[in-house]
């Protein structure tokens, strides 16, 4: 299930053309080409391009002329010629996803009404939002039914359709980053009736939680806490700069700089966000009526920090695994697989934008 803009009506007049994911990050833009056939999905085309740390701050865009030059250097670099693009939005202040319970209607009926039922769920004006939703099914009281709704402040939605606009792409599809982590983990894992799985992404400035219950997500939530507090604290701790913090996060060295003392900067701003992790796991038990997770299925940036992945199991007690988005994807040959590899945990929530089809739910 996924969050669908139309932008206006451009969707009719480019329904069955190619599209590509774009995931505009706070340290990294990724875009990716997956094509999909008979024997599954292949990853065609991918590239990835760091950015500068002030140029996106807490998901808002704070400096749009060089995000532009940047979404069209990553598109040479990508080297297709279709412009249509799936980009995702996130954020704890201007996205809203509810599990909610309704009477029964069909789904024409619920477009007629969305609006009257969410104004009872969302904490915003409703001419302020853009609304979608989705419909589980009937639930065991009879005459109800559950819905998935979803809001975005459409101040958000404008800030990142302009900057694609802006760099001559169509930003046909707009979605959620809980959902296409969702999308990710769906095509390349099997779902496992009656069990709880949290997907976890932690990103450069923002934890990303999808919690499914038998392939079916009961529970999101942001966080506006990421691994830059790593950094962060290491800068702060050592009085280095931003640089030199990033180097020594990623294993790097230096100059009059102890391993250990950069070590126990690094476990300690860990600690920080896991324990963000391991707040909103019992948030959901409180919640759920005390339902427990079975696995953590991790992927973001951090899950390359050494002892990251094994560090959420300790302080969380949940088994932790690494999330592999080309577990069931093929990689094109003239790809760079190694690179692949050694970037995949940063990779889910581009894939799950790439998989997206016009006109699909």
């Amino acid at each position: 299930m996924s969050f669908l803009k139309a932008i206006g009506d451009r969707l009719s007049l480019f329904k069955g053309q190619d599209i590509i994911g774009l995931d505009i990050g706070a340290r990294y833009m990724k875009a990716m080409q997956v094509r999909d056939s008979s024997r599954g999905f292949t990853l065609e085309r991918f590239a990835m391009l760091p950015i500068e740390p002030e140029l996106i701050v807490d998901g808002a865009i704070l400096d749009s002329l060089r995000v532009v030059e940047g979404i069209k250097t990553l598109h040479q670099m990508l080297g297709v010629k279709t412009r249509n693009a799936t980009i995702s939005v996130s954020g704890h202040s201007s996205v809203i996803i509810k599990r909610i319970t309704i009477p029964e209607m069909t789904e024409e009926e619920l477009q007629e009404s969305i609006r009257f039922e969410a104004e009872q769920y969302i904490p915003f004006d409703i001419e302020d939002v853009n609304l979608d939703f989705h419909i589980l099914g009937p639930t065991e009281a009879p005459g109800q039914m559950e819905v998935i709704l979803v809001a975005v402040k459409k101040d958000k939605i404008n800030e990142y359709v302009s900057v694609v606009q802006e760099a001559g792409l169509v930003p046909a599809i707009v979605d959620v980053d809980a959902f296409a982590l969702e999308n990710a983990y769906e095509v390349n894992y099997d779902i496992v009736p009656d069990m709880n799985i949290a997907l976890v992404n932690v990103g450069a400035s923002r934890i990303t939680l999808n919690i499914l219950k038998g392939g079916i997500s009961v529970f999101t939530r942001d966080s506006a806490v990421g691994s830059d507090i790593q950094t962060e604290t290491i800068q702060k701790e050592l009085g280095i700069t931003f640089e030199e913090a990033e180097r020594l996060k990623h294993g790097g060295t230096v100059d009059g700089i102890a391993v250990d003392e950069a070590e126990a900067a690094l476990q300690s701003s860990s600690d920080d966000i896991i324990n963000e992790i391991s707040r909103s796991l019992d948030y959901f038990r409180g919640t759920f009526m005390h339902e427990s997770v079975q696995k953590v299925m991790l992927s973001g940036g951090c899950t390359l920090m050494k002892g990251f992945p094994q560090r959420v199991t300790e302080i969380t007690g949940i088994p932790v695994e690494i999330m592999d988005p080309f577990r069931n994807i093929s990689i094109a040959r003239g790809l760079d697989k190694d690179m692949l590899t050694a970037s995949a945990p940063q990779l889910l929530i581009v894939l799950g934008l790439a998989i997206r089809r016009l006109n699909d739910r």
